[in-house]
């Protein structure tokens, strides 16, 4: 499908550029480059930047939706909750205060009737950029001429509303926001389907946030606090309990009498929730007790404490985004993780914590979303667990159809490269956890040996690895030398590999070079017992073999198939 490209940017483009108070960053430069010329090109944008808190990605929004009004038409910014509607609302209204451009907002905040007028005049192109949550998919909002929608941390949407946003896509423009993408919409970056910006850059004077770790204890809560109001800063308390947030309110209050202590949670009217939230950025309040409803795109420079209580009960990513609230200014921030007096932990929150604590720099969202990939089974991405149509065909396979796919959309006739045959000799081979113990180290290395493509490029891997760690283990000798087998195959244009025990099988592909004639003659002059099927299958019997051995008969087998 096409579309016309968007209108050149102008000189008015350029005075509200310039009108942006911070330096932009390289990568922000980069995504908003990328941007222009999805808008210049005439197939519609669907582009995911990712970006940590605070590194700007919302002024990238801003510029696409500035450049879009210019051109005539309407933008949206689909936000998940109400209060990053909010926030988003006021952003784009400050920045757009002298521009001719009219902003309006969509959630539960406002009255029926103010809902109603700004869906009349949506529909009337009255409304040039329009901001909200899911209120926006509802069948009675109708645009004039929607040209741009933006959709911010789009894994927190639920299915239907993804089913709306999905339909979308093909219709408009799409930009879509992500501090910590879920491997599913990263993975749909990898694979073309969308383009992809990454801003890693963090801004000038963004510090790391000092993040501690210990039991709940009211000496150490006292002095945070204490520490905070004394530099004149304001502190989020998180406590993700409705039943008990009061008794903590009065319990911080109790502890700090001069502190202004204010409380918001999901179950409170809409009403009380923007009140208490704008007397906190007002600064009326010290310290904002609340749920993990204030976890996503808050923007606070005067809050740089956090106290997160049991965060031994919150998943990793949802910690980062929490602890994201502070240190967005200048000042240095602090985050304490409270867990309960004498708590045994399970090994999982243990690494949560740990790994919480070391990625405290700027930026590490995406380290982030790797982590807590290994915590919650990443090896399954090179083991055979997979879901959906991935269990059907195979990993390498769904990847290579799906790129196919892709490019035929796109109209690209040139050949994708070959799927790399599958190997699956039903031997351990990994690098072992108390072998390589970093764990963005190990991943690195996998994908460093799965890439190797001769036996020189083995043979450096191998001698780098004793070097690094020490002595191969078994497991790691045998994950080199299946990665060698594979090689060896490739040539052959095999799709599969393996011994079960009892056989070793090799399953050609039709447009394998190798002639059958060959293989007759082989198994008359070398090897008794060899089968060849009319379905370009090869078995050979082989039994009680140990690992070694396994791997060195499925070497003698391919390098006299090659000769």
């Amino acid at each position: 499908m096409e579309r016309k490209s968007f209108a050149p940017p102008d000189r008015i483009y350029e005075e509200f550029c310039s009108t942006f108070e911070y330096e932009e960053t390289p990568d922000q430069a980069r995504a908003i480059e990328d941007i222009h010329a999805d808008m210049d090109d005439v197939k519609p944008m669907d582009r995911l930047i990712c970006g940590d808190a605070g590194f700007g990605k919302t002024e990238v929004a801003l510029r696409a939706a500035f450049r879009a009004v210019m051109d005539g038409k309407q933008a949206a910014l689909l936000a998940p909750t109400t209060i990053l509607s909010e926030q988003h609302y006021a952003t784009f209204s400050r920045r757009l205060a002298d521009f001719p451009i009219r902003v309006e907002v969509l959630n539960r905040f406002k009255s029926a009737s103010e809902i109603k007028k700004t869906i009349t005049d949506l529909r009337l192109g009255k409304v040039d950029i329009v901001v909200g949550t899911h209120r926006l998919l509802q069948k009675d909002v109708e645009f004039k001429n929607l040209g741009l929608v933006i959709i911010d941390e789009e894994q927190r949407f639920g299915v239907t509303h993804k089913e709306k946003l999905k339909k979308m896509r093909t219709l408009v423009d799409v930009l879509t926001l992500s501090a910590t993408p879920i491997p599913r919409t990263l993975h749909l970056s990898l694979t073309g389907i969308r383009d992809l910006s990454i801003i890693n850059t963090p801004p000038e004077d963004r510090q790391p946030i000092k993040t501690y770790v210990l039991e709940f204890d009211e000496d150490a809560v006292k002095a945070a606090l204490e520490a905070e109001l004394l530099r004149g800063g304001q502190v989020f308390f998180v406590h993700d309990r409705v039943r008990s947030i009061y008794s903590i309110a009065h319990f911080v209050q109790r502890l700090v009498p001069r502190a202004r202590v204010g409380v918001v949670h999901g179950q409170m009217k809409p009403a009380d929730i923007e009140k208490n939230m704008a007397q906190f950025i007002r600064r009326e309040f010290d310290v904002l007790v609340c749920t993990t409803i204030i976890g996503s795109g808050l923007d606070i420079p005067s809050a740089n404490t956090m106290l997160i209580n049991r965060a031994d009960r919150f998943g990793l990513a949802q910690l980062y985004q929490i602890r994201g609230r502070v240190g967005r200014g200048s000042e240095e921030a602090s985050a304490y993780l409270l867990l309960p007096r004498g708590a045994l932990l399970s090994r999982d929150a243990m690494k949560r914590l740990q790994a919480i604590k070391e990625f405290s720099e700027p930026g590490s969202g995406f380290r982030i979303a790797y982590h807590d990939l290994e915590i919650r089974g990443g090896g399954n991405l090179l083991g055979l667990s997979q879901a959906g149509h991935i269990s059907a065909v195979g990993y390498e396979l769904y990847t290579e159809l799906m790129e196919k796919t892709v490019r035929e959309i796109k109209g690209d006739a040139s050949p994708v490269e070959e799927a790399l045959p599958e190997i699956s000799m039903g031997i351990s081979a990994f690098l072992p956890e108390d072998y390589v113990e970093d764990v963005h180290q190990r991943l690195i290395l996998y994908k460093r040996i799965s890439h190797a493509a001769n036996p020189e490029d083995l043979e450096a891997l191998r001698a780098e690895l004793a070097d690094c760690y020490g002595p191969l283990p078994p497991t790691a000798e045998n994950l080199l030398r299946v990665i060698g087998i594979r090689n060896l195959l490739q040539p052959l244009t095999a799709k599969k590999m393996g011994f079960d025990g009892k056989y070793f099988y090799i399953y050609f592909k039709e447009t394998s070079p190798i002639d059958p004639a060959k293989i007759i003659a082989l198994s008359r002059k070398k090897i008794k017992d060899l089968r060849f099927t009319p379905d370009f299958k090869l078995f050979l019997p082989a039994q009680g073999l140990s690992a070694p051995e396994i791997l060195d008969q499925a070497e003698g087998l391919l390098k006299m198939l090659a000769q």
